[in-house]
Parts: structure tokens; C-alpha cells; sequence
């Protein structure tokens, strides 16, 4: 007599609620409004046709200690990584950003596609302590913006994101791979 398998006690895996803001080169599309960066669940990293291993390892990185719904900068990432030199330990971000734009374009997952102005833009490309000047020729001086106007943005996109959700969470993609710290739970590794 056939046994039926054990239920699995097993939890499935639920992608933890982590977003990716980044910039990229601008494309435009039918609307011809400029897109030149975008928001993404954290769970698109996982997608089968980003890069891998380097997307699975950059979803560790940005989903570690990080509250749900908290937006993070791919900048943010960068400066956590000491301004960019551990980036080769962890993944080929420029080819997962690229393959990500793709996959948005092509419809393999959903995103908010931002056209953002000049100041917004730089903000959200720079350090979490950084100041972005601004030359003012009415006045022949530079305008600072800092951490707080780079937060602001954040807020922004963040209202955006619940305004254009209606309350849905942004769809990461189908055949998602398994996350690293989920994936080695499973191997019997810390």
C-alpha cells in the first residue's frame, strides 16, 4: 500500500518585505517620461534571470537586520560595504542592477519606476552622510542638501510605493531561487 509523504514541518519560504531603490541609465518608454531609477522587492534579486549566485548574495546583504517595508538605497549598500571595496565579495552589482532594469522592462516582475529630478537622483546615489552641493547662478552660491533631504526622498518614494500598491506588494517575479540564509538552514549551516 503507497504511504503518502510526511507534511513537511518545514515553514515555506515568504520573502521578508525589503525594497532596493537604485538609479540607472534613463530609458523611456511609451509614455516617453524618463525612468531613471526604480524600486524593487528585495525578492527580484532572486529571480532565475539575474545573475547568480550574485543576486542571491546581494538579497542576504540587503535583507540582513532590516525591518519590513524599510527601502534601502543600493548606495546605502555600498557605503555598508566600505564605500565599495567589499562589493567583489559579495556580487557583480552593475550586472545584477542591469539585469534587473531588464527584467522590470520586459514585465518578469513588478517595480515603481521613478523619474526622478537631478538633486532627488543624486541623493539617493550617495552616502547616507553625504552632502550634495548644487551651483544657484542667481546667487553665485552652492546649495547644500543633506541626510535629511536625502530621507525626504526616501518618504517620498516610500508614499509613492503605498500610493501605487494600493496596499499589494510589489510582485518580485515567478521561479524565484532559494535565498542563501534559507538555503543553508536547509544544508544544516548557520
Amino acid at each position: 500500500m503507497p504511504t503518502t509523504p510526511a507534511p513537511s514541518t518545514e515553514p515555506a519560504w515568504q520573502p521578508c518585505d525589503v525594497f532596493l531603490l537604485f538609479a540607472h541609465e534613463p530609458y523611456y518608454p511609451a509614455s516617453a517620461q524618463e525612468i531613471n531609477a526604480s524600486l524593487v522587492h528585495s525578492a527580484s534579486l532572486l529571480h532565475p534571470l539575474v545573475r547568480q549566485p550574485d543576486g542571491a548574495r546581494i538579497h542576504e546583504r540587503l535583507t540582513r537586520d532590516r525591518e519590513p517595508g524599510q527601502i534601502v538605497l543600493l548606495a546605502t549598500l555600498t557605503h555598508e560595504l566600505g564605500g565599495g571595496t567589499d562589493w567583489p565579495k559579495v556580487g557583480d552589482w552593475e550586472t545584477v542592477i542591469a539585469d534587473l532594469v531588464q527584467l522590470i522592462r520586459t514585465g518578469g516582475c513588478d517595480a515603481l519606476s521613478l523619474g526622478l529630478p537631478t538633486v532627488e537622483r543624486a541623493l539617493i546615489c550617495s552616502g547616507p552622510d553625504t552632502t550634495v552641493r548644487v551651483y544657484a547662478p542667481a546667487t553665485d552660491g552652492f546649495i547644500p542638501y543633506g541626510p535629511e533631504d536625502r530621507a525626504a526622498v526616501l518618504a517620498h518614494v516610500g508614499i509613492r510605493l503605498v500610493w501605487a500598491g494600493a496596499g499589494q506588494d510589489l510582485w518580485p517575479g515567478d521561479g524565484l531561487h532559494t535565498p542563501l540564509r534559507q538555503s543553508s538552514l536547509r544544508h544544516g549551516s548557520a
